[in-house]
This record gives structure tokens, sequence and C-alpha cells, in this order.
């Protein structure tokens, strides 16, 4: 399904002008001459590291104008990748429908091997793992938490960065300084934590919990750490409304927990393929897409 006609959802970018060079769950990247790349945000959604054959309308937009908001506002903690380049001045004429408001040109990176994870917040895996070990990722915890109860402090979880279809692995910090290099491993823990501080207060100034999130980083040509992949986007962080917050339950989310619950219910064995989502579902789970984006943006 190609993006003919403005509005339309987009399950495949079909950029003939720019070799492809990678499709991942999300997104298509393409190459822009030797240095650069087309990063174009899809609407196809990945549950259950399964990715689903029905799209979510607007979700690729939603993620670009997320993402690019938070690279202009914490930028003077790390700098990002993205370049002050339309996307339609490097695709063909015929192509633009497939770029506008879903795409960013960005710097050629070298990207790290590792996924780094903040949690604020006891949820998900973390409260399952607390349950049995007081402790997430090996971190050891206070006793007597509940269940999407806030953290004494946040905490950095880094994992491994698993191929489209596989799962992602938690590892320890001595394990990523293995991978990366100790001093290196340090800076993207603190840069991390420190991303994560400040989203987190501005996005409650906006009615918004940020429980969770997840941030990919890359060095540039002098070796320097940048921000790279998505922001702070309903994919790759746990939005709660701060008003529906109740320690003791997981609360609903901006995401695509809709998505998540339906599937559950389905029957489905979470092996590819997927199945297709219900009008509704898929409805419902583009409007929390664009509420989420709506309370952080104004």
């Amino acid at each position: 399904m190609s993006a003919s006609r403005p509005g339309q959802p987009l399950l495949e970018s079909r950029i003939a002008s720019l070799p492809r060079v990678h499709k991942g769950k999300v997104r298509d990247i393409y190459a822009v001459g030797d240095d650069k790349l087309l990063i174009v945000t899809t609407d196809r959604l990945s549950a259950f590291d399964v990715v689903m054959p029905t799209p979510i309308p607007g979700k690729g937009q939603v993620l670009t104008q997320v993402s690019a908001f938070w690279f202009d506002k914490l930028k003077a903690i790390v700098p990002s990748q993205a370049l002050d380049i339309a996307p339609e001045t490097v695709v063909l004429d015929t192509e633009r429908d497939q770029v506008i408001g879903r795409a960013i040109v960005v710097k050629k990176l070298k990207a790290l091997p590792v996924e780094a994870i903040v949690r604020g917040y006891l949820v998900g895996s973390g409260w399952k793992e607390y349950q049995t070990s007081q402790s997430v990722c090996g971190i050891a915890l206070p006793a007597g938490l509940k269940q999407a109860d806030r953290l004494p402090v946040p905490i950095f979880t880094p994992s491994t960065k698993a191929a489209v279809g596989a799962h992602d692995e938690n590892i320890a910090f001595e394990q990523m300084a293995g991978l990366i290099g100790m001093e290196l491993a340090q800076q993207v823990r603190d840069v991390s934590l420190a991303l994560y501080k400040a989203a987190a207060e501005y996005a409650l100034t906006r009615g918004i919990i940020i429980a969770d999130t997840k941030f990919e980083f890359g060095l540039d040509e002098k070796g320097r750490l940048v921000w790279i992949d998505e922001a702070l986007t309903p994919d790759s962080s746990r939005f709660w409304p701060a008003d529906q917050y109740r320690p003791g339950s997981n609360p609903p989310s901006f995401d695509k927990q809709f998505v998540r619950d339906w599937l559950e219910a389905s029957g489905w064995n979470k092996q590819a393929p997927g199945p297709e989502l219900p009008a509704e579902i898929v409805a419902q789970t583009s409007e929390k897409y664009r509420e989420a984006m709506t309370r952080l943006l104004g």
C-alpha cells in the first residue's frame, strides 16, 4: 500500500528515486548520497515483535512530529542526527506524498549496538520481575512497591538491539560497557537519564506521565554521541494520562495498548503473520496517538 494520495495510510513506502538501505518494523530508510539518510516513518504497527498487516492512519506523522519536537527541545543535552533539509526536496515530485509530514533527512551515523532504556515507574516486565526478585533488570529496589509505583529514582536498564522479528534482551550495565567501552557506556547512561528527567518534568505539565522510554544513539565522524532514531514517542515510551494514574493498577496508555489487548483476547499465537485488525481498534489506536501529540505539542 503506497500513499499515492495525501491522507491515505502508508503501510510501505516506495521511493524509487533513492536506494533503500533498510526496512525496520516501522521505518523505511533510504540513502541520500554518501553521508545522509531519508527516514520515512510509515503507519505500520508492531506488536509482540510482529508487524501487523493493518496500518494505523496518521501514526507516522505523529511519531515524526513528536520526535522533531523533542529533538529540538532537548538539544542542549545531546545533539540529534536531524538535518534542516525538507524531505520533499530529496525525492521526485511524484513521491512527495510519501514523505511530507512523515519523513526526516538525517546525518548518516554509526549506530551503537544497544538500546538505552530508562524506567521511572514499576510496570510491564519490570513489575513481573520485581514480584519474584524485588529487582528490575538486576537492580535491587525497596520492598513493598506496588504495580505502577513511581520508583525512588529513575533507573537505566540497557538492552541489546534485536533484528525485526526477534526480541531485545536486557543486559547489565557491565555487559553494555563490554560492548561499547566503559567511558561511552557511562555517557550513554548519564545522557539517557538527563533526557528522561527533562522530558518527564515537561510532560507532567501537559498532563502526561512518561513511565519509561527507550533511546538510541550513534557516533558522528568525531566520535561524539548523537541521538538517533525516534525521540520520546508513543512507540518508544509508555505515556499515561496523569489524571487517571493510580498506583496499584496499570494505567491506560497513549499507545498501541488497544491493539495489544485485542490481540491477547483474539487467540492469536503471537507468531507472524499478524491478523488483520478490526476498524474500531484501528480508529481507537489512531486517536490515542493523536491525543498524545496534541497534549505534548499543544
